[in-house]
């Protein structure tokens, strides 16, 4: 006999409880997933990580640590 695990976590949004076997899971209800659409939509979340501009390593009038290089 297998038991299925019930997980239980809040809702993101408005903070009540939900179980993982909800239908909204893990929000508690369509209104607080739409919520949280809406925020994706305007802007007010994003998913950062630091970004790296490659134009800026090489300094202008110094060779790039490419040239002179064959390549086959």
């Amino acid at each position: 006999m297998s038991r299925k695990r019930t997980i239980r976590v809040k809702c993101p949004i408005c903070r009540k409880p939900v179980r993982n076997r909800d239908p909204e899971f893990p929000f508690c209800s369509e209104r607080c997933r739409l919520i949280d659409l809406g925020k994706w939509a305007s802007g007010d979340y994003v998913v950062s990580s630091s970004l790296r501009d490659t134009s800026d390593d090489e300094v202008p009038g110094e060779p790039s640590q490419n040239d002179g290089q064959k390549y086959d």
